[in-house]
Formats: structure tokens, C-alpha cells, sequence
């Protein structure tokens, strides 16, 4: 039983980090395309490739933020609902 519950808690933590992982993917091919295109001398390429990696790295960032906010609501109802913490505790 407890087997299965890791392999299902690794399944459902694998889907939750797909937009993760294709952000990071997007940023690796764009930062590569970027790189051809330095090596090919052609300035206005790299500039629209960087940008595009920008944007990536700014959804990155945007992932990140919306998981360490929704991690910071789960540990503040659970303070909340704790018994040994009249009221929520010294954390309110």
C-alpha cells in the first residue's frame, strides 16, 4: 500500500510540474536558436530569440511565485487548524 502511494503521489507530482518543465524546454531551445543565430551574424534573430527566452524565463518565474504562494496558504490553515495554537499561534 504504502508503494502504491508514492508512485501515485510521484505520478500526480510529475503532471503538476508539466507547465514547469515546457517552460524550461522553451527556454533551452530558444537560448539555442540564439546561439545559431550569433553564429550566423544575424543580429535581428538574436534579438527576437532572447526576448522569446525572456518571456520563458518570465513564465518560469510566474510558475514559481503561484507555487510558494499556494505553499504559504497550505501551511497557514494548517497552523490555523492546530490545537496547540490558540487563535493561529504567534504565525497571525
Amino acid at each position: 500500500m504504502n508503494h502504491q502511494l508514492k508512485s501515485l503521489v510521484g505520478r500526480l507530482a510529475g503532471t503538476m510540474l508539466l507547465p514547469f518543465q515546457f517552460a524550461l524546454m522553451l527556454f533551452h531551445f530558444r537560448m539555442g536558436r540564439a546561439k545559431a543565430a550569433r553564429a550566423r551574424g544575424d543580429k535581428g534573430a538574436i534579438s527576437i530569440e532572447l526576448a522569446l527566452a525572456v518571456i520563458a524565463l518570465v513564465f518560469i518565474a510566474g510558475l514559481v511565485t503561484v507555487a510558494l504562494v499556494n505553499l504559504k496558504d497550505n501551511v497557514v490553515k494548517k497552523v490555523e487548524q492546530d490545537p496547540n495554537y490558540p487563535h493561529g499561534g504567534a504565525a497571525t
